[in-house]
């Protein structure tokens, strides 16, 4: 499935900006200081719920219900940024949003999830029972089933990168988590359409490695999930369309575990000031993986701050420790 080009974005950025203004990329001088580097931060924590998911649902929405404005409601399963995206999305349109969450998911995400008037559903141990059972709710109620990955959501995606590229287009180096991949695919396709030669690496939880594992094979690896931190990396089987985006763009995946990412998440807040969920900080834990390596070399490097939700009672110890 091709990536979406530059007009396809452009238009999917006419939809985004009519809900959520741009978002701003910074550099903080106390986080080069640590990275011994330039490094410029997209804060894609700053947008309406908190994550960038937020583009891709309002693109995909907008287009789906065009096609079909007799749309009776849509379901999706999640670990949260997600399924925050549906709601958000489903809400500026009147329908009704149902969301499937694993049990023991995020109650902060989960609570967020019904305030944007969702109906949440809790099954399963991880996001592909959770998935599995989505996909049966769908068509037992004749709900129309959101994916996590689809050209109208890597469109809406695609114009957080836009507006980053555009603002920084002598960045060597931009360090992308992968999920479900539709964040990579979006990196990917922006770059593509702006004619840049950015080097992309994909960062995966150390506790859940499917992309990495993918990566090297050059084939779909299913790997066990037990990451606590980085839920939105919590990824068992990687999704095949983003899995070869993923094997033709990617110039690496590295991995990070999550004390590297409790580190990072402790160090946005100290050098920043900003809020970093687990999934949001796997960036910087990476960057701050090829510091300690010798491998950041100097080098202009882009990292996106892609979700600020993180239970209070996730994050407190991490801010406490040393």
């Amino acid at each position: 499935m091709p990536l979406p080009d530059l007009a396809d974005i452009e238009d999917a950025a006419r939809l985004v900006y009519a809900a959520m203004p741009p978002t701003p990329q910074y550099a903080w001088p106390l986080l080069d200081d640590a990275l011994g580097t330039t490094a410029w931060i997209k804060h894609e924590n700053h947008a309406p719920t908190g994550a960038f998911k937020v583009r891709g649902g309002l693109v995909y929405l907008d287009r789906l219900l065009r096609r079909t404005p007799h749309l009776g409601g849509v379901i999706a399963a999640t670990r949260g940024n997600h399924g925050q995206s549906v709601a958000f999305a489903a809400r500026r349109h009147g329908i009704r949003a149902t969301i499937v969450v694993p049990h023991g998911n995020s109650s902060e995400k989960n609570a967020a999830m019904r305030a944007l008037g969702a109906e949440l559903i809790e099954h399963g141990s991880e996001f592909q029972e959770s998935r599995e059972h989505a996909l049966a709710l769908a068509a037992r109620d004749g709900l129309h089933m959101v994916p996590s990955y689809h050209p109208d959501l890597v469109a809406g995606v695609a114009t957080g990168w836009m507006e980053f590229f555009r603002a920084c287009p002598d960045l060597d180096l931009v360090l992308v988590p992968i999920g479900q991949g539709s964040g990579f695919c979006g990196a990917a396709a922006a770059r593509a359409a702006l004619g840049l030669s950015v080097r992309l690496v994909g960062v995966v939880s150390a506790q859940a490695p499917a992309y990495q594992l993918s990566f090297r094979a050059r084939a779909a690896i299913p790997a066990p999930v037990t990451t606590a931190l980085a839920d939105g990396l919590a990824c068992r089987v990687p999704d095949p369309t983003s899995l070869a985006v993923v094997l033709e763009q990617a110039d690496d995946v590295l991995a990070v575990s999550d004390e590297e990412i409790g580190d990072a998440m402790r160090l946005y807040y100290r050098c920043t000031h900003n809020l970093a969920e687990g999934a949001g900080a796997a960036a910087l834990a990476a960057a701050l993986q090829l510091r300690a390596q010798g491998r950041l070399g100097g080098r202009k490097i882009g990292l996106p701050l892609s979700g600020a939700n993180v239970d209070a009672s996730l994050f407190a110890p991490i801010l406490a420790s040393r």
